[in-house]
């Protein structure tokens, strides 16, 4: 049923920033929930945040804590992910899924995109 785009990814120096963004389609934007993921090279997929759109409450990873912010932009159904003060571990494919409430457990989150890739440097 729905369909969630990630756009934004590329190669960035370390301490740098990058604005990742998910765009949402298919979904009731204010009843659901969006997440972020990365898949670094050779680990396993993690979660970094998500929001829940109906009451904007927020969860991030402790690794990210201080550093990335989710937000969304509900006239245009899109869900944002600002990277700052971003380090070589960084680097992975960031993909957004939706949900209907966030969760720790991944299987909860029906519907994922196709992923964008980061790079960090040193």
């Amino acid at each position: 049923e729905g369909q969630l785009v990630e756009s934004g990814g590329g190669l960035v120096q370390a301490e740098g920033s990058l604005r990742l963004s998910c765009a949402v389609s298919g979904f009731t934007f204010d009843d659901y929930a969006i997440g972020w993921f990365r898949h670094p090279p050779g680990k396993l997929r993690e979660g970094v945040s998500c929001i829940n759109t109906n009451d904007g409450s927020t969860f991030y990873a402790n690794f990210v804590k201080g550093r990335f912010t989710i937000s969304t932009d509900n006239a245009e159904n899109t869900v944002y992910l600002q990277m700052n003060s971003l380090k070589p571990e960084d680097t992975a494919v960031y993909y957004c899924a939706a949900a209907t409430r966030c969760s720790v457990a991944q299987d909860e989150f029906g519907s994922w995109g196709q992923g964008t890739q980061v790079t960090v440097s040193s």
